[in-house]
């Protein structure tokens, strides 16, 4: 049995422990903090192709007992009419429709789930350095412990150690806006609950949904230029109020009612990006999620693309002959729908994109769009799968070993 070290215990790396584990690999996880969640603060919403992805990991129930389902969308301009109404995803499917999660409470269900099954979990181990062998590869951590394995696999977000190896000059860059979230328990209410509402306002984006308990969850997108570190460690809410309300208060909108009532529990994070073409992989090591392929949270698909890449992995390590075929075959499937997500999630945050006005046109589609059914049915062998480009293959495999 293949074994094989994940470091980095967030929703990337224990959702890749959950399908390595149920394709037959042994599988540890290791994590640098010490408590089950890393960040309680914002929230997030899985689309429809992360939630598929789940069901395939047989993760379904552990994440549907959290959070609540989307299954519509209003879209208002700054006037505060309607100019679009819509469902979202595939709101028929209990199991499919969008969900809206804190993420912390997200992460900690994936990690209990991961417990269940017996999944070696780790939690305080920090990661200082890889080193590749020609027959395994070994993670060093500060309390100068080691772990030894035939495939090391890095989900340790945007500020990956394990990327520092594969591609140390690479660093995540400001992707255009700053990204406040907050929680209202006593706003005026807003749509019901299960109905997710987006408004385009003249001087900032504003989207919200109502809990079942009446809370409003809401974010605000800014664009400019970045918050200082300082600035976003000190910030109170108070602060960030004042910063917002008079951005949202040129619109006729719920936006500045909503952020107005808001008493705490507003945090702020500057949107941040991973370059196209970075290198994933080198030797027996590989990057995924936010490590690999972070972009902004325009698109809203970040979760639900590293849920994609846990399958897609596993999956890949399952049904191809070797390591080294496992992850060119990964590489080839993944990076042009990740990478297009960066592309146009970036352009969404810099305002060189705006959905139709109307939003009656059905977006563009992503690479891969059409045969994800394939790429993450558990059944299916992946390596049967036929890419488009009879030179797709090989060029991702090319990429991954001029990395090192």
């Amino acid at each position: 049995m293949t074994e094989i070290i994940v470091i980095g215990g967030g929703i990337a790396g224990t959702a890749t422990a959950l399908a390595l584990h149920k394709a037959g690999f042994d599988v540890t996880v290791y994590e640098a903090h010490p408590e089950s969640a890393e960040d309680i603060g914002a929230f997030l919403t899985l689309a429809s192709n992360g939630m598929r992805a789940l069901a395939q990991i047989d993760a379904s129930a552990a994440v549907t007992e959290v959070g609540f389902p989307l299954r519509a969308v209003s879209v208002l301009d700054a006037a505060g009419t309607e100019v679009a109404q819509m469902p979202l995803g595939e709101a028929h499917d209990p199991l499919l429709a969008y969900r809206c999660l804190r993420r912390g409470e997200f992460n900690a269900a994936l990690q209990a789930e991961a417990a269940r099954r017996g999944i070696g979990l780790r939690r305080g181990t920090r990661l200082t350095s890889v080193e590749n062998g020609r027959d395994g590869v070994t993670a060093r951590f500060t309390d100068g412990s080691t772990a030894t394995g035939d495939l090391l696999i890095g989900a340790d977000g945007l500020n990956s150690t394990v990327r520092e190896s594969i591609a140390p000059r690479t660093r995540p860059c400001f992707a255009g806006e700053s990204v406040f979230y907050g929680y209202a328990g006593e706003a005026p209410p807003v749509a019901e609950t299960g109905r997710f509402t987006m408004v385009r306002g003249g001087a900032a984006a504003f989207g919200c949904a109502v809990s079942p308990g009446g809370e409003t969850y809401w974010f605000v997108r800014v664009a400019g230029e970045p918050l200082s570190a300082d600035d976003i460690a000190h910030g109170t809410p108070g602060h960030w109020r004042e910063l917002l309300l008079p951005l949202l208060r040129g619109d006729a909108t719920p936006a500045a009612d909503v952020v107005a009532a808001t008493t705490d529990r507003i945090m702020v994070t500057n949107a941040t990006e991973m370059s196209t073409g970075t290198p994933w992989r080198h030797g027996r090591t590989l990057i995924i999620g936010d490590a690999a392929h972070a972009a902004s949270p325009a698109t809203g698909q970040g979760a639900s693309m590293a849920l994609e890449d846990a399958v897609v992995l596993a999956k890949s390590l399952r049904d191809a002959p070797d390591i080294e075929s496992a992850l060119s075959l990964y590489e080839a499937l993944r990076r042009p729908r990740v990478e297009h997500n960066i592309t146009t999630s970036g352009k969404i945050s810099r305002g060189f994109h705006t959905p139709s006005r109307t939003g009656r046109s059905a977006p563009a589609p992503r690479p891969g769009d059409s045969d994800l059914l394939r790429h993450l049915e558990w059944d299916i062998d992946i390596s049967t799968v036929m890419i488009e480009g009879s030179s797709s293959v090989a060029a991702a495999g090319e990429g991954g070993r001029d990395a090192g």
